[in-house]
């Protein structure tokens, strides 16, 4: 048959060198941006916190202050992450398996906290809940204390993270389907076994992702917790507003030590993300195919 039939197949811009110089220049301006607004910035942390020496360093956790923010911000993350897991899967569960009204809704209030600044977040609280608030007179009538208090940062910190693990759920649950759970009710199972033995597994991954997320968010938000907490020394102050009291008073060694133990926690997590990742490749692979 003639060359014609069989025209030839041009050759990719990879192979003639234009695409693989597009493709450095595009890995090159990438590792620059990260490194300039990442790694930098984190190496400079890092840096400042132990200029002096580790013994410094160590001191800065000695303050009473200190300690009690970094113990307020491990018990925000304790409350609010679980909250959040239960929030997840009973959103991501209902979105993904049934069909009702108000369902479009829901999504969009899911992603509200992404669209609305923290800071409007705590006002919000605030206005509700406040001396001034909606419910300020009844809840002082009844002794009960939300604002500048340990209830208002955690409603603030739920708001600002319930997203994360229910939109690491949704997709994963949409693309799976109801063919399994529907497969397990005929065969006698109830609904709660179901939700353990076939639904759960097959979202672990995806809520462990979630979970990581949220806990990262949750022990670093700012905004809306500077707004509700009343910056109470010892008492309402989680590691973010610590870090900006210290930095105000000029005590840089301090700060930058508190900034470094939170961007730790935060590598903690990537590092704990990737290990996953790389561990259980396989699972996760079939997951995906799922």
């Amino acid at each position: 048959m003639s060359e014609a039939a069989y025209p030839v197949r041009p050759q990719r811009r990879s192979e003639i060198g234009e695409g693989g110089i597009i493709q450095w220049l595009l890995v090159t301006v990438a590792v620059v941006f990260l490194t300039s607004v990442l790694l930098l910035p984190l190496a400079v942390v890092f840096g400042e916190g132990l200029r002096k020496g580790w013994e410094t360093f160590f001191a800065a956790f000695t303050e009473p202050d200190t300690l009690a923010a970094v113990r307020l911000t491990l018990l925000v993350a304790a409350i609010a992450v679980p909250f959040n897991i239960v929030f997840g899967l009973a959103a991501s569960w209902a979105i993904s398996k049934f069909e009702f009204v108000g369902k479009n809704l829901l999504l969009t209030l899911i992603d509200l906290p992404f669209s609305v600044s923290p800071v409007i977040s705590g006002l919000v609280f605030v206005l509700l809940f406040g001396a001034q608030g909606w419910l300020g007179p009844w809840l002082e009538a009844h002794d009960l204390k939300i604002i500048f208090a340990v209830p208002g940062i955690v409603l603030a910190t739920v708001f600002v993270t319930f997203p994360f693990v229910a939109r690491e759920l949704i997709p994963l649950m949409q693309a799976q389907g109801t063919s399994e759970e529907e497969a397990a009710l005929t065969l006698g199972a109830s609904g709660w076994h179901t939700f353990r033995h076939v639904t759960l597994p097959n979202v672990k991954w995806a809520l462990l992702y979630g979970v990581l997320l949220c806990n990262a968010r949750a022990m670093g938000e700012f905004g809306a917790v500077s707004v509700v907490s009343g910056h109470i020394r010892g008492l309402t102050n989680t590691m973010p507003l610590q870090i900006e009291i210290l930095y105000n008073e000029y005590n840089f060694t301090a700060a930058f030590a508190v900034a470094t133990l939170l961007a730790a926690l935060a590598l903690l997590t990537l590092v704990l993300k990737s290990l996953l990742e790389w561990r259980f490749a396989g699972e996760l692979a079939a997951t995906k195919r799922h």
